[in-house]
């Protein structure tokens, strides 16, 4: 099968596109046709190496995928051959306490397609059955393979671990990126007030037409100065950071007294200063979050199949143009999903 593929670490040359064998399936296991697969910044930094990651080469990126079922296990019951199907892309054992409890994302043995194992840059891609789900009526492969990684990880820090409520303010830092921009859609479904951060102009301009009330372009202002200006000097309710380093004390310093700070991520670095009196004092709460169980991505499945809203997709790249797609969501050029569709 054609697909795109690493064969060791580094920067945007070492990404192949070629011949790669076909996954075989177990009892329990479907193999999917893809139509579809999305990107994510994972895939930047399992191509650049993350530190404690090991990974087989050649090794397949991506971790959202759309497609037919191709081959189901005898075990498989939930799908049958030809059915179109999604992918909740966090795999896990289904036997450890965690997982008993309802945490799989907290499972010892907790992976990811395309970061621990083979994923979604490619013709075909297997997965366990728990995995697999079927694509919201009057959904497209490529918006079926645009939402799971993203909407899951902002469904949970949201709803599941901040409560945001309608009413409330949350300040969404960096807005443009897949996480960002889902969390921008839940905000607004929940019935939040959406402020965004941005350094570029074009993408508050479209945040404010996905529904975001104010935007601050933090190369022209302090948006610290700027939320307290907005908030009339009282800060936020919400603050979604996945930032870190850079952005992490001025983030505190934006919150309400009794004010929630959710992270997912540090690209700026994971060790920040940290005033703690802030934190006692004005009795700020800190949630990590890390993608999401499966109730949870059910629940995501519902907002789609219910409320009727749609993943933000910035651009679409033939397989074949994979170089272009990750180098466009390496300069951080998108607004949304970039998504690779998959030819016959």
């Amino acid at each position: 099968m054609k697909a795109v593929f690493i064969n060791e670490h580094g920067n945007i040359d070492k990404l192949k596109y070629g011949d790669i064998k076909e996954p075989e399936i177990s009892s329990k296991e479907v193999l999917i046709k893809l139509k579809s697969a999305s990107l994510n910044h994972l895939d930047i930094w399992v191509r650049q190496w993350i530190p404690g990651i090991k990974v087989e080469f050649p090794h397949i990126l991506g971790s959202d995928g759309a497609g037919i079922i191709e081959q189901a296990g005898s075990d498989v019951k939930n799908v049958k051959v030809g059915d179109k199907v999604l992918l909740n892309p966090g795999v896990s054992c289904n036997a450890c306490e965690q997982c008993n409890s309802g945490e799989h994302s907290q499972c010892s043995a907790f992976h990811i397609l395309g970061e621990h194992v083979n994923g979604t840059y490619a013709e075909f891609v297997k997965a366990p059955f728990e995995n697999v789900h079927p694509i919201p009526d009057g959904f497209s492969f490529e918006e079926a393979a645009a939402f799971p990684l993203v909407f899951l990880t902002a469904w949970r820090m949201l709803v599941s671990k901040a409560r945001i409520l309608a009413g409330e303010t949350i300040l969404i830092l960096g807005i443009g990126g897949g996480v960002s921009s889902a969390a921008l859609q839940i905000a607004k479904q929940i019935g939040a007030k959406v402020i965004v951060t941005s350094g570029d102009n074009e993408k508050i301009k479209k945040a404010k037409q996905a529904g975001a009330e104010e935007g601050i372009n933090y190369n022209e202002t302090d948006f610290v100065k700027e939320i307290r200006r907005i908030t009339n000097k009282r800060g936020v309710d919400v603050v979604l950071d996945s930032i870190g380093a850079a952005t992490w004390t001025k983030s505190l310093s934006c919150l309400a007294k009794g004010g929630r700070l959710i992270t997912c991520g540090a690209t700026t670095g994971p060790n920040p200063q940290t005033d703690i009196q802030r934190i006692f004092w004005n009795q700020i709460s800190i949630f990590g979050s890390t993608m999401g169980n499966r109730k949870e991505f059910l629940q995501v499945l519902s907002l789609f199949n219910v409320n009727r809203i749609k993943p933000i997709i910035d651009s679409v790249f033939p397989l074949k143009n994979f170089k272009d797609a990750q180098a466009k969501m390496e300069d951080k050029k998108q607004f949304g999903k970039i998504v690779i569709s998959i030819p016959e």
